[in-house]
């Protein structure tokens, strides 16, 4: 299968990335300190609700059943659409749906075209198919904006800039915006808003993502924090809306709870500042051209998968990667895809959907498996057992390897008594390489253990020869 853009070109696997982020202490202390905010706002955003569990189950079983019934609430999405005045382009990979978007800004003639935050463009790429395509996209989210001004990459779901402190922000807009600004946050938030503001008035393509769709009466919804997206969903004369085809709930009450759920879990609020909801074109009032391209990319793949599956109930939260001891000390670049963190781990592999590749194979594999994660997901997404069953995925992939030879021959050792007996024999000589009552180096294999921890050094006598010399 062909790679898809969900993981950047060119990245290195997780603990090599790890490896060199868990050196800059700047990093580290951003993340320390922006996880810790987020994670204790949002937990005391959820203690305010009595029923928070109930809806919790709520929100897993209504993406459940969107999975179950995905073909035929699609086409009911695409009737309700089309019945209100817009235009539905299916897409079945990153490539086709790039193409269909080139395609009608360039119908517009416009060479410039102004961006809601999204998740979905960034997975296919689409900022980098236009720009080859001589079409400009620029990004009003605030935090997507300090991205994509700093030639960087996001690495959180919410907060794509939570890498950077005022002060590179700072720099990043005197260098690009060319103003003089102070790393106040009001003055930075203000040096954004009159970039800005000129676009939205002169623009007259927006392109968005979508939190949500409606399959009985085709809306749309996107939630966000600013109102810059508002500006986009508003003021353009053509709307390009690019969504993964997972992104439905059925009606307007399943879409109730996750309205509850998504605020507190994700930003910590009672209510989402800016709810942002169309439904077609409405003449004389916001865009009158709509097209909403529906994206695979993966996605009916995953979902032949009965226990990967669950990871496209995911809502975009980020709640995982707050809460996650790998991802405060690594950050998301690390993991080399658009989806970081917990999620981006279970979730990557499968939207790639190639086991062999070593980057997407070692995500599985960037986590403590402490469960944080799972008690967080307002959609009950059990991200542990995702990657256990992936890990095992990964290992058939691989076929036979020195892993695989190894624990063959532990496998052989622990059928009979007597050869696990000699084994243990054999291991307690290991204590003459210890200092002090432990092993701080072991030849290879054992050196990749030993490279960051160190062992404790065995007993001289084995439990086995303990209990036969003192109890018979």
């Amino acid at each position: 299968m062909a790679r898809n853009p969900v993981t950047w070109l060119g990245s290195p696997t997780f603990p090599k990335a790890a490896k060199e982020a868990l050196q800059d202490t700047q990093l580290r202390q951003n993340l320390r300190k922006a996880t810790g905010t987020i994670r204790g706002r949002r937990e005391a955003a959820v203690a305010e609700m009595t029923d928070w569990e109930q809806l919790r189950v709520a929100g897993e079983q209504i993406k459940d059943d969107v999975l179950a019934r995905l073909d035929t609430l699609l086409i009911q999405l695409e009737e309700s659409v089309t019945a209100r005045g817009g235009v539905v382009h299916w897409a079945r990979d990153a490539e086709e749906a790039n193409r269909i978007v080139l395609d009608l800004c360039r119908a517009e003639q416009a060479d410039e075209v102004v961006k809601v935050k999204s998740m979905a463009t960034a997975e296919i790429g689409l900022n980098e198919a236009l720009e080859a395509g001589g079409v400009h996209a620029i990004e009003t989210d605030l935090a997507e904006l300090i991205v994509q001004l700093g030639d960087d990459r996001p690495s959180h779901i919410l907060v794509p800039a939570i890498h950077r402190n005022r002060s590179e922000i700072r720099e990043i807009f005197q260098r690009r915006m060319g103003v003089e600004v102070s790393d106040e946050p009001a003055d930075l938030a203000e040096a954004a808003r009159v970039y800005l503001r000129e676009k939205f008035l002169t623009t007259r393509v927006a392109i968005s993502g979508a939190n949500f769709a409606v399959a009985d009466t085709g809306s749309i919804v996107v939630l966000e924090s600013e109102g810059n997206g508002r500006m986009c969903l508003t003021l353009p004369e053509t709307l390009i809306t690019v969504m993964g085809i997972e992104k439905l709930v059925p009606t307007w009450q399943d879409l109730e709870v996750f309205l509850q759920l998504l605020p507190r879990s994700s930003t910590a609020e009672r209510m989402n500042p800016y709810t942002s909801v169309w439904t077609g074109v409405t003449p004389g009032d916001g865009p009158q051209r709509f097209h909403l391209v529906l994206i695979d990319n993966g996605r009916t793949a995953t979902l032949t998968d009965s226990v990967g599956r669950q990871a496209l109930r995911c809502i975009r939260c980020s709640a995982c990667l707050n809460v996650c001891p790998v991802y405060e000390r690594t950050g998301g670049k690390s993991y080399g895809s658009v989806y970081p963190g917990p999620i981006g781990a279970i979730l990557t592999p499968q939207l790639v959907g190639d086991l062999h590749d070593p980057q997407a194979a070692s995500l599985p594999y960037a986590s403590s498996l402490c469960g944080a994660c799972f008690e967080v997901c307002p959609v009950r997404i059990d991200i542990p057992s995702v990657l256990t069953h992936l890990r095992a995925e990964v290992v058939e992939a691989k076929g036979r390897t020195a892993e695989s030879v190894a624990m063959a021959a532990a496998a052989w050792m622990f059928r009979e008594a007597s050869r696990y007996e000699k084994a243990q024999k054999a291991g307690s000589l290991a204590r003459f390489l210890a200092r002090d009552g432990k092993i701080t180096s072991l030849p290879w294999p054992g050196s990749r253990w030993t490279s960051s921890r160190d062992v404790p050094a065995p007993p001289a006598e084995s439990f086995r020869a303990w209990w036969r010399k003192n109890r018979g």
